[in-house]
């Protein structure tokens, strides 16, 4: 039995058996004074048994003690949110031990600084089993009638006590309503209080004169919706109040201080805040990704040309709050496991165990009433599940495939496609602990940030062509064109990366396939090249959501070519006529025609490319920084087709760099590549102390297996050279998921590279492609790495691969235990090997 303590008030001992080591008190009061009456004798008996006494110090109300030598006081922040605040008290609470006791400030406060009763309960239910460990007791209050049921229901059930105050003119009373453990015919009637003792209170004529002047609590609304109704009364007020209004929620439903936060305050006025929140499914703030949806959105109404405004397709998101993340975690019951997740110590070493529990958690049931309802709403429209963290999509950090997106066919039973959808939640919920993720803001510096995870659901742009589901374009678009394949080409006109279906296989590096890249300032012109590679560099592949198998399905590209789009096919596809020629020849007439999916028509013979090149213009000019957007196209007749915006985020650039004086070369056999374009970085001179060369023909004879065990070492180089100026050179494609077509590396592998160049071998069949506007693509220009397409074969490029092959293979040097390696891969120490790069005349030598 836990030791038992004095409360301090002479008599109460013997109501409730005095109190326990372990015991959270809480008390529900009508004023500040009630409180203090309580809790002055409490503390002046502790300090007489020599406790340790602590005050934990948070709320905007006056001080409850005075500073003295006898008390310790911490201020954790409230203002700082949910997380930061409870991790704070949570090391607080370890730090001070065993046997400590608390005094609280009132938990009503936290309400002006975190909108939501649901999370004072959180905080509760994960702060109080961890004193009642620590044999502590802690004292809080809450205001009576200020919050829901529900909060009230958490803290009774969390809570050892819950008594209620009541100040009857000159007359105080105490009522106990939960003592946990003990038990008298008494103890839950109320109690005055007088100075040297305490009466219960059990005739019924004096309960009911008692009772009888207390007004018994109505149901009310959580904090948030309450703020939020009273709010919209101001939208009737003159544009002064309105604003003042507007400011405050944004901080509550938008996020804190930032640049993006400057650009709401300039797009959003209140109406528009209070429709976000009228669409925002629990608490807590819509996350990076949403903001800058519906930012970019309201920059073009607002500044675009009618034209523009026009062709946006309109919108019906939702938005999950971030505290539904918390409460999902808290109410799970891995709150201790989240925080020792979050140490230095603990971040790698509790992610999997934490990502595990996230895809098995259950919601609670006020929570899934409203996704049901939100289910119903889209009905058997299919949806998508995106990410929507608070640092994601922001200026700095743009996460780009670091989290999760889900795909709801939403087809089948109403069971079933609930079932899905929080499935799907689970999964982005997990995704936080993915090893990338977890590396990406450890890399840089986040990982100790507030990383609250929103989600945002939207309506999945397309329409049904028999059996299948998607739009008839979607894509990628970068404001600035960082890969300029020609000094013509103008870099401030944006490109695009654009491909027939749903926009996954534009973000994500392509497998067997290709994405038609479209320069803005002249759209129809592509780099030379014969009809076979433009039948290869094509699109041959379809991202769709399957009706009849109710998932996300690739495609072959000819199932679509006579199917009705209702549209002009034409848009999209042509057909292969040196194919059709030769089919005629062999005497195949019964065979079917042969297309070549390169969308010319779409952007050759309709102002498409125009609009978007002014949509980014527009965006880009108004973030005062580069952008990059995912959009897609649906098409209502042969010109006429409506755009829909679905995330626009900073895209993350070093600038152009001053420009570099190009040395000359006297003799090609002194230079170890140059080439003419192909490469992004801007303007360098930047010298390079190792290569590391994945030879082409040795790694085309590996196995599939050792192709992965290869990308795994190549991740270990990259680790044991950072700091050092490094080139990684190989064939194909780096961070493609087929190892056929180049080196299945993930991008942590090579982050610390400083340059990465994709090498074309026509002998083992491998293409560079720099996939431009995919998540790859992200992380390159995000970290700042010097991306080079070298084409063998090709007259405006050299390579003298014996500069380095001819130099000692420093591989088991830089990494033990990595001789059987040596084969495949060479490190050469090269210095000083230079490179220089000029956008202006797309010159680049390395020497």
């Amino acid at each position: 039995m836990h030791e038992k303590v004095k409360t301090g008030i002479v008599g109460f001992d013997a109501v409730i058996d005095h109190f326990r080591l372990g015991d959270n008190v809480v008390w529900q009061v009508d004023c500040l004074e009630s409180y203090e009456k309580v809790l002055q004798p409490y503390v002046d008996q502790a300090l007489k048994d020599q406790r340790k006494m602590v005050y934990i110090r948070f709320g905007a109300h006056r001080p409850l003690l005075k500073r003295s030598n006898a008390i310790k006081v911490y201020e954790p922040s409230p203002e700082k949110g949910f997380e930061s605040f409870a991790t704070e008290v949570y090391n607080i609470v370890a730090k001070e031990g065993l046997k400590t006791f608390y005094v609280f400030d009132v938990l009503t406060d936290l309400l002006e600084n975190w909108y939501s009763d649901l999370m004072i309960g959180n905080f509760f239910e994960v702060t109080c089993p961890f004193l009642y460990e620590l044999d502590t007791i802690a004292y809080f209050a809450i205001m009576r009638n200020a919050h829901t049921y529900s909060t009230i229901a958490t803290i009774r059930e969390t809570t050892q006590l819950l008594l209620d105050v009541y100040q009857v003119k000159e007359d105080f009373y105490i009522h106990p309503l939960k003592v946990w453990k003990r038990y008298s015919p008494t103890m839950f009637f109320p109690h005055l209080i007088e100075t040297d003792k305490v009466t219960c209170i059990t005739a019924s004529t004096e309960s009911a004169s008692l009772f009888s002047t207390i007004r018994l609590g109505e149901e009310r609304l959580d904090y948030w919706d309450v703020v939020f109704n009273e709010a919209r009364v101001v939208l009737k007020a003159e544009d002064e109040e309105q604003n003042k209004v507007k400011e405050r929620l944004m901080k509550k439903l938008i996020g804190h201080e930032s640049r993006m936060l400057d650009l709401c305050r300039k797009y959003f006025d209140l109406a528009d805040v209070l429709m976000i929140q009228s669409r925002t499914l629990g608490t807590g703030f819509i996350g990076g990704k949403s903001v800058g949806m519906l930012v970019a959105r309201k920059i073009i109404m607002k500044e675009g040309e009618k034209k523009i405004a026009e062709c946006l397709e309109p919108h019906d998101s939702f938005y999950l709050g971030s505290d539904i993340f918390y409460t999902y975690i808290v109410q799970n019951g891995w709150w201790q496991l989240r925080s020792k997740q979050k140490t230095l110590e603990g971040y790698y070493k509790y992610a999997e165990e934490l990502k595990d529990k996230l895809m098995s958690g259950k919601f609670p049931e006020n929570i899934k009433e409203k996704f049901m309802l939100m289910l119903e709403y889209f009905g058997q429209s299919p949806i998508i599940v995106r990410s929507s963290s608070l640092q994601e999509d922001n200026f700095g950090n743009a996460f780009a495939g670091k989290y999760e997106s889900v795909f709801c066919v939403n087809q089948g039973t109403e069971e079933e496609r609930y079932k899905a959808f929080e499935n799907a939640i689970r999964k982005v919920y997990a995704s936080t602990m993915n090893v990338e993720a977890l590396e990406y803001r450890m890399n840089r510096g986040l990982f100790e940030q507030d990383e609250q995870m929103a989600i945002l659901v939207q309506r999945v742009s397309g329409d049904f062509y028999e059996e299948d589901f998607f739009p008839h374009a979607a894509g990628v678009g970068n404001s600035s064109n960082l890969y300029v394949w020609d000094k013509s080409v103008d870099m401030e006109a944006g490109m695009l990366r654009l491909v027939f279906g749903l926009g996954t296989r534009a973000v994500d590096r392509t497998v067997v396939d290709y994405a038609k890249i479209v320069n803005l300032d002249q759209p129809s012109r592509v780099p030379p090249m014969n009809h076979e590679d433009e039948k290869k560099f094509s699109q041959h592949f379809v991202d769709v959501l399957s009706l009849k198998d109710n998932k996300w399905k690739t495609k072959e590209m000819a199932l679509f070519t006579n199917r009705d789009l209702r549209v002009d096919q034409s848009l999209f596809f042509r057909p292969d006529e040196p194919m059709v020629k030769r089919l005629r020849e062999m005497k195949r007439y019964d065979e079917p025609t042969p297309y070549i999916l390169d969308m010319k028509n779409m952007v050759n013979k309709t102002d498409f490319p125009y609009v978007m090149r002014q949509i980014l213009k527009l965006l880009s000019k108004t973030y005062a920084y580069p952008v990059d957007i995912e959009f897609t196209v649906n098409f209502r007749s042969d010109k006429n087709y409506m755009i829909n915006l679905l995330q626009c985020r900073p895209l993350q650039t070093k600038g152009l760099g001053k420009t570099v004086e190009i040395p000359v070369i006297d003799n090609d056999k002194d230079c170890f590549f140059k080439s003419l374009g192909n490469f992004m970085g801007g303007n360098v001179h930047l010298p390079i102390e190792y290569v590391v060369f994945i030879k082409p023909k040795a790694y085309l004879e590996l196995t599939e297996q050792k192709k992965y065990e290869l990308a795994r070492q190549i991740g270990q180089i990259n680790k044991a050279l950072k700091g050092k100026s490094a080139m990684l050179m190989g064939p194909g494609r780096f961070g493609t998921t087929t190892p056929s077509l180049g080196v299945p590396v993930n991008f942590q592998e090579l982050c610390h590279m400083s340059v990465v160049c994709e090498m074309a071998s026509i002998e083992a069949g491998f293409m560079p492609e720099l996939s431009y506007g995919s998540h790859f693509f992200q992380d390159i220009v995000e970290t700042g790495i010097f991306y080079i397409a070298l084409f063998e074969g090709n007259d405006e490029v050299l390579l003298n691969m014996d500069q380095v092959l001819s130099k000692d293979n420093q591989l088991s040097f830089v990494l033990n235990n990595s001789e059987k390696w040596g084969d495949v891969i060479h490190v050469a120490h090269m210095q000083p090997l230079e490179l220089y790069s000029d956008i202006v005349t797309q010159q680049l030598i390395c020497l």
